[in-house]
């Protein structure tokens, strides 16, 4: 599903991100990707949806190497990449169910699908009730659950998290990394970044432990 091989990240002059990480992810894992403050847990994720591409080595997905794709091929890659990054982007002029609803009409899905997901999306993560209210009205982890819903809205076969727990009270952070546990329940490839791996402790996920920019054994 996902094969890092040799991948190194640098930056000019003299910044190194990753370097030379090789490994594999296969179909339906749920896998967390720790280590301290500016390890290259961002990077690793960001280099698996395109957003930034490798200085050297091959990153592979579903047996594409996505770090030479044409700029237009890569909204296909992202068809069925979910993705929860820390600066969210919600649109804060448009309700919750208008935020889900969004990436659907971009990709062209049948109104009435599109309905149908996204309520399936909200239901979910808990938000059922909360639809028509504006992102502003929403608590954090409120907000958090309805990125995720917006991620997973397209029912993508990925699932990329950077650190999707992060300045949530322990109850809400609990009841977030259950959600990503439940979608790698059902068979989705979930990647979770993440300085609180003790949160996902209880669900026997697979380790990656970054110590700046390498994998540790």
């Amino acid at each position: 599903m996902i094969r890092f091989e040799h991948v190194c990240r640098r930056y000019p002059p003299n910044g190194v991100a990753l370097d030379d990480l090789s490994f594999a992810v296969a179909p339906g894992e749920l896998v967390l990707v720790s280590g301290h403050s500016g390890a290259g847990k961002t990077t690793l994720l960001k280099l698996i949806a395109a957003i930034e591409r490798p200085s050297a080595g091959a990153v592979l997905v579903g047996g594409q190497d996505v770090g030479h794709l044409r700029r237009a091929a890569i909204p296909f890659l992202r068809r069925n990449l979910g993705l929860v990054f820390q600066d969210q982007k919600l649109l804060f002029d448009r309700n919750v169910f208008e935020n889900i609803m969004l990436p659907l009409s971009i990709a062209g899905f049948p109104p009435k699908e599109a309905v149908g997901r996204v309520r399936a999306a909200l239901d979910k993560v808990g938000l059922l009730d909360r639809e028509k209210a504006l992102p502003v009205a929403l608590s954090g982890g409120e907000q958090q659950r309805l990125a995720i819903a917006r991620a997973v809205v397209s029912r993508p076969g990925i699932l990329l998290a950077d650190e999707p727990t992060a300045h949530l009270d322990p109850d809400t952070a609990g009841e977030v990394a259950t959600i990503f546990r439940d979608f790698h329940q059902v068979g989705v490839t979930v990647l979770v970044a993440t300085c609180n791996d003790t949160l996902f402790a209880p669900f026997a996920p697979r380790r990656l432990v970054l110590d700046h920019g390498k994998l540790k054994p």
